[in-house]
């Protein structure tokens, strides 16, 4: 799959800093979801140490990650719990929303109740489905950067023009003539550029400079 694909990920971390983590409680146990946004493993070990040194007194910590616009880079860990019963399933529950570049951790305390095999995979299902879907998200899409030069004259219908079509928009340098940097779908280029010639009689001087991904909140 090719590394230019749009993705989904997650915007930061849940809980956010003085916030109470998203927490499930099934037979005395009590499961606290953690989500986070991450770009590789080593960042995921890192927030993971001080996860488990927050909660030293917890049985489990099983944890999943997914990395990749493809999502194709993919770790689990069950951390104690039986084979299969809770890195699985938490994994399943970050590919089935479609997210990567994200790691979900969840906190067991054992409430001295046996939940069974089927049981711990619901509940660690349930657990981290409950702490992503809380997770706010962002869309990223790759976009190609079309930097507009124009004289200040036109600044206002250029800029109605932008608002109009919805495009995002960098930030604008004013020097003896104002440039724009847009941000474009690579199939959308060509008919942008028409329509920013109609609105300045053929007096913008475009570049393309390249493409970057760009997060739209889900």
């Amino acid at each position: 799959m090719s590394s230019d694909r749009d993705y989904t990920t997650i915007a930061g971390e849940i809980p956010e800093s003085g916030v109470s983590p998203v927490s499930y409680e099934i037979q005395r146990s009590c499961f606290l979801a953690y989500v986070t946004h991450a770009a590789d493993e080593e960042q995921v070990r890192t927030w993971l140490a001080a996860l488990k040194k927050e909660h030293y007194d917890a049985r489990h910590t099983p944890y999943a990650m997914v990395f990749g616009a493809a999502a194709d880079r993919q770790r689990s860990s069950d951390d104690g719990e039986p084979g299969g019963t809770a890195g699985s399933p938490i994994l399943d529950a970050i590919k089935g929303r479609g997210i990567t570049n994200a790691a979900v951790a969840v906190v067991r305390y054992f409430g001295g109740i046996k939940l069974g095999a089927g049981g711990l995979i619901r509940a660690y299902a349930h657990a981290a489905g409950l702490g992503l879907d809380a997770a706010p998200k962002v869309h990223m899409t790759r976009l190609t950067m079309l930097s507009v030069t124009i004289d200040y004259g036109l600044l206002a219908a250029v800029e109605r023009y932008v608002r109009d079509a919805e495009l995002q928009k960098g930030e604008t340098s004013y020097t003896d003539v104002v440039t724009l940097p847009l941000f474009v779908p690579p199939d959308d280029i060509a008919r942008h550029k028409a329509a920013l010639a109609d609105c300045t009689a053929g007096c913008a001087v475009y570049q393309e400079c390249g493409t970057k991904y760009v997060g739209i909140p889900c």
